[in-house]
């Protein structure tokens, strides 16, 4: 679902409230005595801080990639509104659904603001519909009730469209690519995996049909992954996202096939994969969800070639900014490059792109940004090989 009528109407809604703070706030500075203005000034009651948890699983806030973006967007409200508020991490260790959703149950009483990062929190729903004076931003899910979606009223839940990032990461690594074969690393087959792995593997075909690259998308069937309907979707899957040791084993046995550029999807498990592509010596690495250009540092040198970006420190800020304003909307939201939610790093000294794949990616992410392009999803009814604008 595209969320571009969200945008504009905050920005209206922010335009209107610096018109009337300087209009109103201007006539009524003129026509009051200065003591009349000095006791209003002191009467004004001071804005209240938020208690924010940022509930993680099953890793921390410090983990280099996606809990501490979002815990970025949280630090960045707290630091805008000048340090009223307060956050405080909560980490739910083993990454079990059940687990997580009784994490949150056990601290909602103690918060204003619940951020849940991670689709191990999906089973929030009656949680937050048991506290309806608490707020919940769930990221990278929507909540769920008996394995179903629910949207509930105190819940803004944001999925992104991941295969969009990874469509960027595709065409990248096909133009990039010395050997002829590229190939993409998950953790897990759930959806917002997939995404990416189709989205990349779109990426490919569109750079191979229309741009003029020779590339093979390499895939091991041994480690090919099965999504949440059961379906065999290919691809290279680490089978969880905290084992860096299986990483390391499938990105060697990758770059054992010829492949010298990896996209890496698979959380912490994608670290065994630097680590692979660092000791070789000769293959580069496209990040995930964030800029993760320091993680690529190898010596004098580095691994990363760009990172496919979901936007989700900006998101959650908005959120929380809408919270304090009273703008605040909760539903389910899958958030696109038409609100600056998917991208890929592009900045001076953050990626080794050739100047010619950078001018190709600017030109096609406005075809992406306004739908002529729709790159394959786990269910949007495109295939990699059969998408719309490919």
């Amino acid at each position: 679902m595209k969320l571009s009528k969200k945008i504009p109407a905050m920005a209206l809604s922010l335009a209107m409230a610096f018109s009337l703070a300087a209009c109103g706030g201007g006539t009524a500075k003129e026509s009051a005595a200065p003591a009349e203005s000095a006791a209003a000034e002191s009467a004004a009651p001071e804005a209240k801080g938020l208690k924010i948890a940022i509930c993680t699983s099953p890793n921390t806030v410090d983990d280099g990639s996606f809990n501490e973006d979002n815990y970025d967007g949280v630090l960045s409200f707290i630091a805008s509104r000048g340090d009223i508020d307060t956050v405080t991490p909560v980490q739910e260790p083993t990454g079990d659904p059940a687990a997580a959703a009784q994490t949150v149950s056990d601290v909602v009483a103690d918060y204003d603001v619940l951020v849940c990062t991670g689709f191990q929190f999906a089973g929030i729903a009656t949680i937050a519909q048991d506290n309806p004076d608490k707020y919940f931003i769930l990221v990278d899910s929507f909540p769920s009730v008996d394995g179903k979606d629910a949207e509930v009223e105190n819940v803004y839940a944001m999925q992104f469209a991941e295969n969009e990032g990874g469509f960027f990461a595709g065409i990248a690594a096909a133009l990039e690519t010395q050997t002829g074969k590229v190939a993409v690393v998950n953790g897990v087959a759930y959806p917002s995996n997939v995404n990416y792995q189709f989205g990349f593997e779109s990426g490919v075909a569109y750079a191979n049909k229309n741009l003029g690259a020779k590339a093979e998308v390499v895939e091991i069937p041994s480690y090919a992954g099965t999504d949440v309907t059961g379906a065999n979707v290919g691809g290279n899957y680490t089978g969880n996202f905290g084992d860096e040791a299986m990483g390391k084993v499938v990105g060697q046995a990758l770059i054992q096939q010829g492949c010298d550029i990896i996209f890496v999807a698979a959380g912490a498990s994608g670290n065994g994969v630097f680590t692979a592509a660092k000791e070789a010596g000769n293959v580069k690495v496209i990040g995930c969800d964030v800029d993760q250009y320091d993680d690529g540092a190898n010596g004098d040198s580095n691994i990363i070639l760009t990172s496919a970006l979901k936007n989700m420190a900006i998101n959650v800020e908005r959120q929380l900014n809408a919270i304090v304003d009273g703008t605040f909307k909760g539903g389910n939201y899958t958030l696109q490059a038409d609100t600056d939610s998917t991208g890929y790093v592009s900045a001076d000294g953050r990626q080794q792109l050739s100047e010619a794949t950078l001018k190709t990616l600017a030109d096609v992410y406005p075809l992406v940004k306004d739908g002529t392009i729709v790159p394959a999803s786990n269910f949007n009814g495109n295939t990699p090989d059969n998408f719309p604008g490919l």
